[in-house]
């Protein structure tokens, strides 16, 4: 295990690398970021989806709004991959999905998406993750 995966799976993301690859997987298994936020927006969360394009925060999302939109298929997929429940899996799909789809569309549009995202992105959005993830906890140690 490299360090990058044991500080992804202890400081921010269960399943470490393997989770990002799965959730990027998901994506693309939903039509891309574009087709994932297609199908977001028909399930009434299409502010949330917004949230993670734009240029602002993203909007948190729970395991239960990805149970409902997703729906049992692509999440026991994602479970297998990582060796989990399939509760335990839409907690780590719910935590990792804004980060990804923010990291995946850098100008703000979903129709031109970049076609991945690395674990070195999604840590550099977990160190400075504007309050939340491995960033608000260090900050948050460093203040006492």
């Amino acid at each position: 295990m490299s360090f990058l995966d044991g500080l992804l799976g202890k400081g921010g993301m269960p399943g470490g690398a393997d989770a990002l690859g799965g959730v990027q997987d998901l994506i693309e298994s939903q039509g891309g970021v574009q087709g994932l936020t297609q199908k977001l927006g028909a399930g009434g969360l299409g502010d949330m989806a917004a949230s993670w394009i734009g240029k602002g925060g993203n909007m948190p999302i729970s395991a239960e709004q990805i149970e409902n939109v997703l729906g049992s298929g692509p999440i026991g997929d994602f479970a297998k991959r990582l060796g989990v429940s399939p509760q335990q899996a839409a907690g780590v799909i719910a935590m990792a999905l804004p980060m990804v789809i923010d990291k995946l569309t850098p100008d703000g549009d979903a129709a031109n998406a970049k076609s991945g995202v690395d674990a070195g992105d999604l840590l550099g959005g977990l160190l400075g993750g504007g309050g939340g993830g491995l960033g608000g906890l260090l900050g948050g140690l460093l203040k006492k």
